[in-house]
C-alpha cells in the first residue's frame, strides 16, 4: 500500500477569512531540536490529516500569527501550594505585563474545592494585578472540576466577530483530592472550548510525580506545554516561555475533506516534512452538531 500523501495543497489567499463552521483554525508552535521556536517556515513545509484524510482546501496559512488573545491564569490555591504561593502571584502578574496587547484580554483565577474569578475579561493590567492579589491559598483541590468549569462557562461562552486565540496557563502542583470531574472530562472540554492549555508545577521535588504526568497529559492534549521548574522562583521563566511562544505561533485555518456536523471528535495530525523540526498542535477537535 502507498503511504498517504499528507503534503499540503498550494497556499491559499491570507488575506482577511470568515471562519465558517466548515472551517478549522489550527494554532501550532514549531521547534527545533533545541527547543528554540522555528518562525519564517511556509505552509509546504507541513503536512496535515484531518481524520485521517487531507484537507479539501488551505484557505489561509499566517506566520507569527499576532490575533488577539483571550487568556486565563489558573492560580493553585489550595493548601498544597501555600508556601509557594507569593512566587506564583507575582509570576502571574509579570506575565500579564509582557503578554498583554491593546486587544488582549484576560481573567484571573484560583481555585481550592472551588473556582473563584477575582477578575472576569479585562484588557486592563491594573484590575488582573488586583485580582491576582486577592487571592488567598487554603482548602483542598479540585483541579479537574476547575479546569472543566473554567473551559464551559469562560472560553466556550466566547462571542467573538472575528478569530482569537484561547489559552490557559494552569500553575498547580497537578494533585487532585476533591473532583467529580475526571481528568478526561476536563481534557474534552478543553478541547470543545478549543483553548489551548499551558501547565506549570510547583512540585520543585528532586523527581518528578503523579501531579506532573497530569498536568504533562492535559498540556499535551489541548496542544499546549507543560513546564516543570526546578527551584519555585523558577516559576516565572515558565511564564517567559509561554509568552514567547504565545507571539511565535502559526495559524492554519482549513476546509476538512468529509465534514459532518454530527458532533463527533475528529483527530488532528499535523508535521514537519522537515525531521530537524517537531510540531505541537491540539490533538483534535469536536465537529459542531446540526442544529435541530
Amino acid at each position: 500500500m502507498q503511504p498517504h500523501d499528507t503534503s499540503l495543497p498550494p497556499e491559499g489567499q491570507t488575506s482577511s477569512i470568515t471562519v465558517n463552521v466548515n472551517e478549522v483554525d489550527l494554532i501550532f508552535t514549531v521547534a527545533g531540536k533545541n527547543g528554540h521556536f522555528v518562525t519564517g517556515l511556509q505552509q509546504q513545509a507541513f503536512g496535515l490529516l484531518d481524520d485521517g484524510k487531507p484537507p479539501i482546501r488551505v484557505r489561509s496559512f499566517t506566520q507569527q500569527t499576532n490575533l488577539p488573545l483571550r487568556v486565563g491564569v489558573l492560580l493553585d490555591t489550595s493548601n498544597s501550594i501555600r508556601q509557594r504561593f507569593q512566587f506564583e502571584q507575582q509570576a502571574a502578574t509579570d506575565f500579564f505585563l509582557q503578554v498583554m496587547h491593546p486587544a488582549d484580554r484576560a481573567f484571573v483565577e484560583g481555585f481550592d474545592v472551588q473556582t473563584d474569578v477575582e477578575q472576569d475579561f479585562t484588557s486592563r493590567i491594573d484590575l488582573l494585578d488586583t485580582g491576582i492579589s486577592k487571592l488567598r491559598p487554603g482548602g483542598g483541590t479540585a483541579l479537574f472540576d476547575a479546569l472543566y468549569k473554567t473551559c464551559r462557562d469562560q472560553m466556550l461562552t466566547l462571542k467573538e466577530r472575528s478569530a482569537v486565540r484561547k489559552a490557559l496557563v494552569l500553575v498547580s502542583d497537578g494533585d487532585d483530592d476533591y473532583s467529580r470531574a475526571l481528568e478526561s472530562d476536563a481534557i474534552k472540554m478543553c478541547q470543545r472550548a478549543e483553548t489551548i492549555v499551558y501547565t506549570i508545577s510547583t512540585n520543585v521535588g528532586p523527581s518528578q510525580d503523579k501531579g506532573d504526568d497530569v498536568l504533562r497529559q492535559i498540556a499535551d492534549a489541548t496542544g499546549g506545554q507543560a513546564f516543570f521548574p526546578k527551584r519555585i522562583d523558577d516559576v516565572a521563566i515558565g511564564f517567559q516561555n509561554i509568552e514567547e511562544e504565545l507571539r511565535s505561533q502559526y495559524l492554519l485555518v482549513y476546509t476538512p475533506a468529509d465534514f459532518k456536523q454530527d458532533g463527533s471528535f475528529r483527530t488532528i495530525y499535523l508535521h514537519s516534512l522537515d525531521p530537524r523540526y517537531s510540531v505541537r498542535a491540539k490533538k483534535g477537535y469536536f465537529a459542531p452538531k446540526t442544529p435541530r
